[in-house]
């Protein structure tokens, strides 16, 4: 990602405090907006990280940009004896909390706010680690995912949800005109930040994906990257292991 993306172009703040701004504002109506964004198709994707994340049987999970914990009560679900969900904003992670309590999951999930870029436990804690829709949002990619690799113990399976580009005609032009024009549309109409839905568009289309971001993940350490396109390719899930 060679130009850096950020929510607010006017603003002095860096591209992490941006993302934290932005995502406090939207809080409140991001679950439903997102369900409307993506046609309820997201959840699709979320269960098949959780398949992937089962493979491992693991004990001890973290799930990086939580937000309102959705990918983290799923996992739940495979009866580890702990998930942390870490996101760098105090509002997301408030209506999580929330969800958490709802399920009766406060004694398995714990919610936290942290920095993907200073990931605040030891080496080699977490059997898993997952990121939906958040890697796009690290200040410093590189530097994020050095993290990741270290707090990931070894054999440790890391699996990224993220947004990509279909290739193939029409899905890429319809995608292009989908995210350009009326995602931001649907963004200006629910949402109390009339930028937030133009950057999450403007972001997924400067993220590096496919074969890029698997390269990416192996210069940074991890090994046996791989990519699984779904829905035509407007999302991809990448598995790699330490």
């Amino acid at each position: 990602m060679d130009k850096q993306v950020k929510p607010y172009k006017d603003s002095n703040l860096g591209k992490k405090e941006q993302v934290a701004q932005m995502f406090d504002t939207i809080s409140k109506n991001y679950d439903g907006l997102n369900r409307v964004i993506s046609l309820g198709i997201d959840v699709s994707w979320r269960k098949k990280v959780v398949k992937l994340i089962s493979e491992n049987n693991p004990k001890q999970i973290l799930d990086i940009a939580t937000g309102t914990g959705d990918l983290a009560i799923m996992m739940a679900n495979l009866k580890p004896e702990r998930i942390v969900g870490l996101d760098i904003s105090a509002g997301m992670l408030e209506v999580g909390k929330h969800k958490v309590a709802k399920q009766n999951l406060s004694n398995t999930i714990e919610m936290v706010v942290g920095d993907s870029e200073n990931i605040p436990f030891e080496d080699n804690t977490f059997d898993a680690i997952t990121v939906s829709f958040g890697v796009r949002n690290f200040e410093n990619l590189d530097k994020g995912l050095t993290e990741i690799y270290r707090v990931l113990k070894p054999g440790g399976k890391f699996v990224v949800l993220e947004t990509s580009n279909p290739t193939k005609f029409p899905f890429k032009q319809g995608y292009k005109f989908y995210t350009n024009f009326i995602l931001p549309i649907i963004g200006k109409i629910f949402s109390k930040d009339k930028v937030a839905y133009s950057y999450l568009s403007e972001s997924a289309n400067a993220f590096p994906f496919g074969e890029a971001f698997n390269n990416i993940l192996e210069k940074n350490g991890f090994k046996n990257a791989k990519d699984i396109p779904v829905t035509f390719g407007v999302a991809s899930i990448y598995s790699s292991t330490k």
